[in-house]
């Protein structure tokens, strides 16, 4: 079969966070010349009582026929426990959580009545490209390294492997003379995972069946488990991991939001009034000011970017909604089991990110689902000014409402991403030219205009002025 590139499209923060290959759950083994390229990683988890549902997305870079997911899990999976789903549901949840935008556009200020403002939407990202990469490995296991085959099945384009391992460097030894390339420091990242107990879920790309399948794209890997523990394990993605990593986690749960119990769980900024022209560079915008985030917590916490309730019966899903809801067949293809179609079922979707590395993130990311259902989502204002004519004495008040306005725009967006406003002078002296100077009357001989009252007086005070010095000098 000729090489095929496989792209996967990742909406939105896929193009502010550059990193080095990873997986945020496994590792990848692939041929000594395989290159491996990794932007942003996604997953979705389900999850109610000790039952999980996990869906991760495959967003690698190489050849399919050279390439093997690892993932750490802790139990043999049966069959009936591993599906495909299509892609597209990543995108539906990623576009629907996404931080966004908000506008509004001053009404006229010199109307009698003026009309109500007009409120706009919309969520700034983009799309990249991102292509897969697998090996094929063989279905043998070498006793002498303590690796066994425990299951192994075929799941639509996908040979499944369940490995059970008794020493890390039995499990790289049979991975490396298995035709995979491990990553040097794979072996300490293996270990503690050995030692839990928890098996290893290999899977490998059947080139047949994806071409008798019609797949041009390789689709995600949902998984169900039962374990008490809510977690995510990430150390096995930074096997082969050399700077920071970035991880989106999509959840739903029945009770409300979900937050990271071992790393803390913290907001991002929301609500602020921003220039008008971070529209035309939202994806820079955002990039630097979860930077400047990150920076300030020193790289060790979790990000809040969305959290609803998005359950049938709640009818206001977002504030502003950039996209359709989930609907019910969306739940279910996330892996949310209890929807079955009813208005009376809970549905809390949580939308979490993460920028890992090996230094400051030494542990897997345990989670806690919390009865908290308030509403939260990342967005940022943008407040259009009125463009037509503001020479009457409401549109000048108006005008230096603005200016203040738009100073305080320029600080906040100093302060959360650090751009230096001295940068953008002219989105305030613009309007300081539209302040209109007291004029004269055209013709007037004198400031006063035509009123002879006015001259009267002035001409009054001036004599009294003259007279004053007058004496001063007499009495010197």
């Amino acid at each position: 079969m000729n090489k095929i590139k496989i792209i996967i499209p990742i909406i939105l923060l896929s193009l502010f966070f550059v990193t080095d290959s990873f997986a945020f759950c496994g590792f990848y083994v692939a041929k000594a010349d395989a290159k491996i390229f990794n932007k942003a990683s996604q997953v979705i988890i389900a999850r109610d009582g000790n039952k999980t549902v996990i869906t991760m997305s495959n967003d690698f870079q190489g050849n399919v026929k050279d390439f093997a997911l690892v993932v750490p899990v802790p139990q043999v999976l049966q069959e009936k426990n591993i599906r495909v789903v299509d892609r597209n549901i990543f995108d539906k949840l990623d576009a629907y959580s996404a931080p966004r935008l908000v506008e509004y556009h001053d009404p006229a200020p010199c109307n009698i009545y003026p009309s109500t403002a007009k409120r706009k939407m919309s969520i700034a990202g983009g799309r990249a490209d991102m292509v897969v990469e697998m090996e094929a490995t063989k279905e043998e296991s070498d006793a002498d390294l303590g690796v066994t085959i425990q299951a192994k099945y075929n799941v639509g384009e996908y040979d499944i492997l369940i490995l059970n391992a008794t020493q890390s460097n039995g499990l790289k030894k049979w991975l490396t003379q298995n035709g995979y390339k491990i990553p040097r420091n794979a072996e300490e990242v293996l270990d503690p995972y050995i030692k839990s107990d928890m098996k290893f879920f290999v899977a490998k790309v059947n080139l047949k069946k994806q071409e008798q399948n019609g797949y041009t794209n390789l689709r995600p890997l949902q998984i169900t488990m039962n374990s008490p523990k809510f977690m995510l394990p990430i150390r096995l993605g930074m096997a082969n991991g050399k700077g920071n990593q970035d991880l989106i986690i999509y959840t739903l749960t029945k009770k409300g939001r979900v937050e990271c119990t071992n790393y803390r769980t913290i907001k991002m900024p929301t609500g602020m009034d921003m220039p008008t022209f971070i529209k035309n560079d939202f994806g820079n915008f955002y990039s630097d000011l979860f930077k400047k985030r990150w920076e300030r917590n020193r790289g060790k916490a979790v990000y809040l970017e969305y959290s609803w309730d998005i359950s049938p019966r709640n009818f206001v899903k977002c504030d502003p909604c950039v996209s359709p809801a989930p609907n019910f067949s969306d739940m279910q293809r996330a892996g949310a089991w209890w929807v079955e179609g009813s208005q009376n079922e809970n549905v809390h979707f949580t939308r979490l990110h993460v920028r890992y590395n090996r230094r400051k993130f030494s542990q897997d990311l345990v989670f806690q689902t919390t009865p908290n259902k308030t509403n939260f989502q990342a967005r940022y204002v943008l407040r259009h000014p009125y463009q037509g004519d503001v020479s009457c004495s409401q549109g000048q008040n108006y005008v230096h409402t603005l200016i203040d306005r738009r100073e305080k725009e320029l600080d906040n967006l100093e302060y959360y991403t650090g751009w230096d406003s001295y940068n953008y002078n002219n989105y305030i002296s613009d309007w300081e030219d539209k302040i209109e100077r007291k004029k004269y009357k055209k013709g007037s001989a004198n400031p006063f205009g035509e009123n002879p009252w006015a001259v009267i007086l002035f001409l009054l005070l001036n004599a009294s002025v003259v007279i004053s010095v007058l004496k001063l000098k007499r009495i010197k």
